[in-house]
């Protein structure tokens, strides 16, 4: 639109007004109300039509690429931000031609439009770090895991704050470089994001040092959160626990507190079982023929007894043992061959992982009796199924244990007490 032709349509207006008896002040305000009504109207109207167009021309170029970034950004609200540029550059060359006899309203309009760039630019911004953030998710996996909504919080803060200084630079003149000088303000400022910063810190020692992914299962007794992180953000860590509540930790509390994250145990090819059995002291005995003979029948441990009474007989005819007392030269126990079975049965079982660490191990006697732990890994990582798995063997050892002539250590309640005399 022309500018010349604006002023001249105007000074018409204006003389028209006068012609009809109206005083000059009153004539010039009619006129200049009449221009900006229509001329906000015609803004408006290009606003309109250039945002219908630039989102259907920009959502059917989107449906044609095979980049799914473009997606994203329809998706964002992109095409509509960037289309409330074009009316606004309008309005901003309209507006000193429109008020051209009201400096001080034209000032003013103009600093109006002048917050709104500043407001639309933060907006789009925001558009492209959503999209960015929203295409790293979906189309890599390995951005999948990393707090990317912690940074772009962080960004949008920055340019939240930009904003805000720039909008009052215009309206009050006041300098940016006048408020980040002030001492007290800075202060305020420190105080009030205190939490952001520290949240900002925090979420980049997460990342770097990757302490905790999205997705990681982690226990957090001190905030009572054991369950899956689905959310990582500036301010805090959304956990979902196995009871499907929520807790929300503190992002900071990851790097200044202590939790357990089980992503090893994920990655890993197996998760570990480490559990005792307390076997009563006054149980365990040497073995004599007759009972090794017995116990030959337990078709895991044959091999071990035949290949073990071999050598001890070997080496105490060979020192001609006095074997009318069973505790003179080599003997073998009931706890020790139940210690070899319980190994068998470990390495036998199909639900045991046979590459990595396996163990049956005596532990020093407690007053709660002799540990007999077992130390292996299942193949099977997930929650249930590890139960299921854990819960099998140490039935079985636990039945397994009379067989050997071995006690379980349990504290004396109920009808244990009734043989005690008063």
């Amino acid at each position: 639109m022309d500018q010349e032709k604006i002023l001249f349509i105007t000074e018409w207006l204006r003389n028209y007004f006068m012609d009809q008896g109206m005083g000059s002040f009153w004539a010039t305000l009619l006129n200049t109300i009449i221009i900006a009504v229509v001329g906000f109207f015609v803004v408006f109207f290009i606003d309109m039509l250039t945002r219908n167009v630039i989102v259907q021309v920009f959502k059917a170029f989107s449906n044609k690429t095979r980049s799914t970034f473009d997606d994203f950004l329809v998706e964002s609200n992109f095409p509509r931000f960037v289309a409330h540029l074009a009316p606004l550059f309008l309005l901003w060359y309209l507006i000193p031609i429109i008020f051209n006899d009201f400096p001080k309203t034209s000032a003013l309009f103009s600093k109006g439009a002048s917050m709104y760039l500043v407001i639309l630019g933060v907006l789009i911004f925001r558009s492209i770090l959503r999209t960015t953030k929203n295409y790293l998710r979906e189309r890599h996996e390995k951005y999948n895991d990393k707090p990317l909504e912690s940074y772009v919080q962080v960004l949008m803060i920055f340019a939240w704050g930009g904003g805000i200084f720039l909008i009052i630079n215009l309206f009050t003149g006041f300098s940016v470089e006048s408020i980040a000088s002030l001492g007290a303000a800075s202060a305020v400022l420190l105080l009030i994001f205190r939490d952001t910063i520290l949240g900002f810190v925090a979420s980049i020692q997460v990342s770097v040092n990757d302490i905790v992914r999205i997705n990681d299962w982690i226990t957090f007794s001190k905030f009572g959160a054991d369950g899956y992180v689905t959310e990582i953000n500036l301010a805090t860590v959304r956990v979902q626990n196995f009871d499907n509540t929520f807790t929300t930790i503190p992002t900071y509390s990851l790097i200044a507190d202590s939790f357990q994250n089980w992503r090893g145990m994920q990655e890993s090819d197996g998760r570990r079982i480490k559990r005792s059995l307390f076997v009563k002291q006054n149980t365990v005995k040497f073995l004599t023929s007759e009972e090794v003979e017995q116990l030959k029948k337990i078709e895991l441990i044959k091999p071990y007894l035949e290949h073990r009474e071999k050598d001890v007989n070997r080496y105490n005819t060979s020192k001609q043992i006095d074997k009318s007392l069973l505790i003179n030269g080599r003997n073998q126990t009931n706890l020790g061959v139940f210690r070899k079975y319980a190994d068998a049965f470990i390495h036998e079982n199909p639900a045991i992982n046979k590459e990595l660490f396996l163990m049956v191990r005596h532990l020093a006697p407690t007053d709660k009796g002799i540990p007999i732990e077992i130390f292996c890994f299942s193949n099977d990582k997930r929650w249930e199924n590890y139960e299921h798995i854990q819960a099998d063997i140490f039935d079985h050892l636990i039945a397994a244990l009379p067989y050997f002539g071995l006690e379980l250590f349990e504290s004396p309640s109920g009808k244990d007490l009734e043989h005690l005399k008063v």
